[in-house]
């Protein structure tokens, strides 16, 4: 038989660093994690809501119908919906996507159903209303 020390004491594990002892048995990283995860929400949910045009202040348009009436005319029905009135641009388009028309159209304020007629300088085959912004109208009586 080999000789046996005499002295047989296990060996002593190494000291664990003090990051590992303090954050090993914590959910440090799962909080860290967690709160990173909500600011993240937060702020795409943000970009999201002003992306969508859901600010306050911004006009509101869809289309409800158009009509093509003659090779130089065409009509656009549509709906708005702003506080204190609109300016809205709207474009009438040839079968290739070239303008051949446009015109804007004043609206009130409130939910409105506006009616547009646009000269054409050719047929057009679609009318779009391009945008809507917000436009304050002042009586006449209030600046004197």
């Amino acid at each position: 038989m080999p000789p046996q020390p005499e002295n047989t004491t296990p060996t002593a594990a190494r000291p664990v660093s003090g990051t590992r002892r303090r954050l090993g048995n914590q959910p440090f990283f799962f909080v860290l994690g967690v709160i990173a995860a909500v600011v993240f929400t937060i702020g795409w949910g943000i970009a999201l809501f002003s992306y969508g045009g859901n600010s306050l202040g911004q006009v509101h348009h869809q289309t409800v119908a158009w009509k093509i009436v003659s090779d130089t005319e065409a009509r656009i029905s549509f709906q708005t919906n702003s506080r204190d009135g609109a300016l809205c641009l709207i474009n009438a388009y040839d079968a290739q996507h070239v303008e051949i028309g446009h015109t804007e159209v004043t609206v009130e304020g409130g939910l409105r159903d506006v009616e547009a007629t646009i000269n054409t300088v050719r047929r057009a085959s679609a009318v779009q209303v391009v945008s809507c912004r917000e436009q304050a109208f002042k009586s006449e009586t209030a600046n004197q």
